[in-house]
């Protein structure tokens, strides 16, 4: 019998992205069983879904739920459909080919895994990948470098793709909401590794998702980097949701590279603004404050 599948996806302002991904899980050898669509947008997308090639169960939020919130909702929904597993996307996230979902379920079972991730590729330049991985303590790009792996434990870029059994959900929760944006994916992924629920991610199929690369910084070669999002929206949660996860999960490594690198990132920048407001919002993560969407906030 063919195990269930239910999508968790969720929308913001991306109607053609929409399209695009509905049409793609349309076209998946192995057929979702439902798909579930969370839009917290300015406005609304229910007629694309509901002209959508396979039945969706469209949940409009008035409210901004942020990445974390949108996900959980839609997630919750795909629990309800009665699947067996849930399937995540963001909107501007699709499958590169047919044999995705199939690829990522077969490879669940031969190796006894509750939670497979494809790898993230670059729109239009499939041979690189959208976010790094690191091995052998080098940044790669390269998807050629990691594709012949086929298979690699315990790390993965969640949640575009993520191929989760339900059950995992009653023993790690929802994404936690109080992140908001930017953070609760490797938030997930922690808890994962804690809770020793098997996962890894899947190098011979891939989604396609929108690059990272203009926020990666390497300060030591590729030794030390930091991460700087391209927008003051996005730096925000991004600093703050990464303090608070370096004192929830007690990442000492993640500690010093932080306190090492951002401020040499900033100073060779000749940025002391720029500084003392990643150090403002970071030690408001790390004090566990300002969580949630910050209304009134100038960026």
């Amino acid at each position: 019998m063919q195990d269930t599948v239910a999508v968790a996806a969720v929308t913001f302002d991306r109607p053609e992205d929409v399209s695009t991904l509905l049409g793609a899980l349309s076209q998946q050898t192995h057929t979702p069983h439902a798909i579930a669509l969370v839009d917290s947008g300015t406005e609304s997308v229910a007629g694309i879904a509901a002209q959508a090639p396979s039945p969706v169960t469209y949940v409009r939020s008035l409210a901004n739920l942020g990445g974390a919130g949108g996900f959980s909702l839609a997630i919750l929904n795909a629990i309800a459909s009665g699947a067996e597993w849930v399937w995540i996307m963001d909107d501007d996230a699709h499958p590169e080919d047919p044999h995705c979902l199939a690829t990522l379920l077969a490879t669940a079972k031969e190796r006894g895994l509750d939670v497979v991730v494809p790898l993230i590729v670059a729109p239009g330049q499939p041979e690189k990948l959208s976010f790094p991985f690191r091995l052998d303590g080098h940044l790669t790009h390269d998807r050629s470098v990691v594709e012949p792996l086929g298979f690699i434990e315990n790390v993965g870029q969640f949640f575009n793709g993520a191929l989760v059994r339900s059950d995992v959900f009653f023993k790690v929760g929802l994404p936690d909401m109080r992140l908001f944006i930017r953070g609760d994916e490797v938030d997930f992924m922690l808890r994962l590794r804690a809770a020793k629920v098997k996962f890894g991610t899947v190098t011979t199929v891939a989604l396609t998702h929108p690059v990272g690369w203009g926020e990666v910084h390497e300060l030591i070669g590729d030794r030390l980097h930091v991460l700087v999002p391209e927008t003051p929206f996005k730096r925000f949660y991004y600093y703050r949701n990464r303090g608070y996860l370096t004192r929830k999960h007690r990442r000492v490594r993640s500690f010093v590279a932080d306190v090492v690198g951002y401020p040499l990132y900033f100073l060779k920048k000749g940025d002391v603004r720029g500084l003392l407001k990643w150090a403002g919002t970071y030690g408001a993560g790390l004090r566990g404050t300002k969580f949630g969407p910050i209304k009134g906030q100038k960026f």
